[in-house]
């Protein structure tokens, strides 16, 4: 490719026209030469990160919402924060996790279509999403309000439990508004329009701040203040992209129809897969904390393992937004038909994603000594996090990885796939091994924690094995014949979409 070709492409890239630029418009050829390969490295890696940035900004926000939250209850007192830090990180999670993973399936649908050229249908799929998200969200509110007894049958202390539950009550209509929220974002995403999304995230964090000021303090509502702030700020998020979508994406919004009430059943199983694949992953590390708890020396061994988790989690926030962005390059150019820009795309991705993963595993070796500082200056949980560090750092590096490898399922539709894969590899394998390991080969927290990881690992290598042997050309015929199937078009390859 000359320079002036490049240069252009690097241009479009840059300023945004990356989903589709025109000079890209077929597939690439074999890259056999060094100077071939540095192309595709390079406009590849200007695409993935042209997406992945503004992808972790809103991942970011998103989190620091919650954290804010966190902060200000603090300040109220100990019980305070231990009920809404419950509340937010088992109640609101565990529905986060799973409605998010319903949402999931549309990251396939949207971004294969958007892909093929069937923009209209992006609006029906999301519809449809919206329809089975809100029914979810019915089931799911029973939880809400009975996670006060809930928690206590789970030995949380009745103060902290009461008040918690209390909290999760007054957070329903966070919950309600997840239904709207993950359908619309994943319509954007499959679009690469993440720039809209960080925007949104971060104009909605700044008001969260204020609105917690205003009625923890200002108005001295104390903890339903905060839960006041999270309900309005879910919403103003939901309610900003509705309004962009319906005013602005006129090609993927075309108004409300009839067929989001079409193959609603074949709908929720895709969607279920995608909750399950996800969940499965959340679920496995949390379940850490439940079996650390029963070790000799627990609180040691929790507090040790929780500054290590908290470390991984922010690392873990890049590559969301990683995953992210290669479910959106994969799902789209499998659906304009370039199986080696999908297999291109993947390739570079990973690669990327090992170096990021080393870097981090070097620098959490590096400072194991002072790792715990940030965070405690006791001396014993200081030195059991410096032991922990080596199995921190090679848990970033699978990760990293695993992260890639679990975007371009999604991307490519093969949720079910990688939900049976970890239900093997976490549960049926990762999980009594580490308990042996833990329990039985008195290894603690060390054993418990490197049984777990054999677990990632085994994962990763299955899911790249799977990757490997992919035939590309095939994905590609299977996302035409998805899109085609999911698209509703009659024999004349017309689709229908009938407006209300």
């Amino acid at each position: 490719m000359d320079e002036p070709l490049l240069e252009t492409l690097t241009s479009e890239i840059v300023n945004g026209n990356y989903a589709s630029p025109p000079l890209l418009n077929e597939d690439y050829l074999p890259a056999r030469s060094v100077k071939e390969l540095k192309t595709v490295f390079w406009l590849e890696s200007l695409k993935l990160w042209r997406i992945a940035g503004p992808a972790v900004i809103t991942i970011l926000c998103q989190y620091g919402t919650n954290s804010a939250t966190s902060i200000f209850v603090g300040h109220l007192g100990d019980i305070e924060l231990s009920a809404i830090s419950i509340s937010l990180g088992v109640i609101s999670s565990f529905s986060f996790g799973f409605l998010l993973g319903m949402g999931s399936a549309l990251e396939t649908l949207c971004g294969q279509a958007f892909g093929a050229g069937q923009v209209h249908m992006l609006g029906v799929y999301m519809q449809r999403s919206w329809i089975i998200l809100f029914t979810f969200c019915l089931l799911l509110t029973p939880l809400y309000v009975v996670a006060g007894p809930l928690l206590k049958l789970l030995g949380q202390n009745d103060q902290i439990a009461d008040l918690a539950g209390q909290f999760s009550i007054q957070i329903i209509p966070q919950l309600f508004s997840l239904a709207l929220n993950f359908p619309a974002q994943k319509f954007l995403q499959a679009q690469s329009k993440f720039d809209v999304l960080a925007w949104i995230s971060f104009v909605v964090l700044i008001c969260h701040v204020g609105l917690l000021w205003l009625f923890i303090y200002g108005l001295s509502l104390g903890t339903m203040g905060a839960a006041f702030a999270l309900d309005i700020t879910a919403w103003a998020t939901c309610l900003a992209q509705i309004v962009y979508i319906m005013v602005w994406c006129n090609e993927g919004w075309t108004g409300f129809s009839l067929m989001a009430f079409k193959d609603i059943w074949a709908f929720v199983k895709l969607s279920f897969a995608s909750a399950l694949m996800l969940c499965l992953e959340i679920w496995y590390m949390m379940s850490i904390y439940l079996i650390t708890g029963s070790l000799e020396n627990a609180v040691i061994a929790v507090g040790s393992l929780s500054i290590c988790l908290n470390l991984n989690g922010w690392e873990g926030i890049l590559f969301v937004g990683v995953n992210a962005a290669i479910s959106v390059r994969v799902s789209n150019e499998l659906g304009r038909k370039r199986p080696r820009a999908a297999k291109y795309s993947v390739y570079v991705t990973i690669f990327q994603a090992i170096l990021i993963g080393i870097f981090f595993m070097m620098v959490v070796l590096v400072a194991r000594e002072y790792l715990a500082l940030i965070f405690t200056n006791d001396a014993a949980l200081r030195k059991s996090v410096s032991h922990l560090a080596y199995l921190l750092g090679v848990t970033m590096l699978l990760n990293s990885v695993q992260q890639v490898i679990s975007g371009v399922a999604i991307g490519g539709g093969w949720q079910s796939t990688v939900a049976y894969v970890n239900l093997g590899s976490y549960y049926i394998f990762g999980i009594p091994l580490g308990y042996v390991l833990g329990h039985f080969a008195g290894f603690g927290v060390m054993g418990l924690w490197g049984g777990m990881i054999i677990g990632i690992a085994l994962q990763t290598l299955i899911l790249s094995i799977i990757l490997y042997r992919t035939n590309w050309t095939k994905e590609v015929e299977q996302s035409t014949e998805r899109v085609r199937v999911w698209g509703g078009q009659d024999t004349n390859n017309k689709a229908t979409n009938d407006p209300i």
